[in-house]
């Protein structure tokens, strides 16, 4: 069900962390498809954005308390209440506990890349979600929905300090819905695993990848995901759209009874 109006938003206004590209471009429109109001939060304005009555663009950087505080507030001068927060800004580089093949050091942990990845997925997530739910409470409802990973559940080799992370985001969702249920907020996570990509030799993250699992960084890219298509049971990627889809249900009254759990979305997928 891709791009069409399947249920009824109308009524709820939501923020999209990292909404900008990506999976999380995806969100935004399937959210406004559905008539939902959209706060964008991300470092990067969204292709053709245009401002009206359903659609809003803040720049901040989350990682920042202060500008996440100027941010929360000018969604809310917008459109004075938010019904849910999609927590879908992360970021990762895949990276080897150590350069076990002693060729490319660079892909090996460093202090840079642990910082990188817990301030924006850890930190980020955490101070957005404070913010935000300071005025959820006070309107007794609203939905947190906390963008986790496969990786997260299973564990992922060479990305062990993005599984990490998503891990924490995991206990978040478990922790946080017990004790915002008495404020009628729901919170879960969402576990993407393997979604549709345009593969690219030149893309250094999956040249890391690529080494991280002892193969030549100039492995093709086809051949690489090729083999990733294989441990699917349902034989394929998943869409944007597929993740998206639960997101819109999550946040809709149809939910209502949803809370404290994550939920993969991994066509069968149970390791990496």
């Amino acid at each position: 069900m891709e791009n069409k109006k399947w249920l009824d938003l109308s009524e709820k206004t939501v923020i999209v962390t990292g909404g900008s590209s990506g999976i999380g471009e995806q969100m935004v429109e399937d959210l406004q498809n559905c008539g939902a109001k959209v706060a964008v939060i991300d470092q990067n304005t969204p292709k053709e954005y245009k401002e009206s009555d359903t659609l809003f663009f803040v720049s901040a950087d989350i990682r920042s308390k202060d500008s996440v505080k100027q941010a929360i507030q000018s969604i809310y001068n917008k459109f004075n209440t938010v019904d849910a927060l999609v927590n879908n800004a992360g970021v990762t580089r895949p990276r080897i506990l150590i350069d076990y093949y002693k060729e490319e050091p660079k892909y090996e942990i460093s202090e840079e890349d642990f910082y990188f990845m817990v301030d924006v997925n850890m930190k980020g997530t955490l101070f957005i979600t404070q913010e935000v739910v300071r005025r959820m409470v006070e309107q007794k409802h609203g939905v947190i929905i906390n963008m986790s990973s496969c990786a997260g559940i299973n564990g992922s080799q060479g990305h062990s300090i993005y599984a990490a992370t998503k891990a924490a985001i995991n206990s978040y969702t478990l922790s946080w819905s017990k004790e915002l249920s008495k404020y009628n907020i729901r919170v879960v996570g969402v576990a993407p695993d393997i979604l549709e990509r345009t593969p690219s030799n030149n893309d250094e993250k999956y040249r890391a990848q690529a080494y991280g699992r002892g193969m030549d960084i100039n492995t093709p890219a086809e051949t690489f995901f090729a083999g990733y298509k294989k441990s699917i049971p349902l034989g394929r990627p998943g869409f944007l759209y597929e993740v998206s889809n639960l997101i819109n249900y999550l946040i809709s009254e149809h939910a209502s009874y949803i809370t404290g759990i994550v939920i993969p979305v991994a066509g069968g997928k149970t390791r990496n």
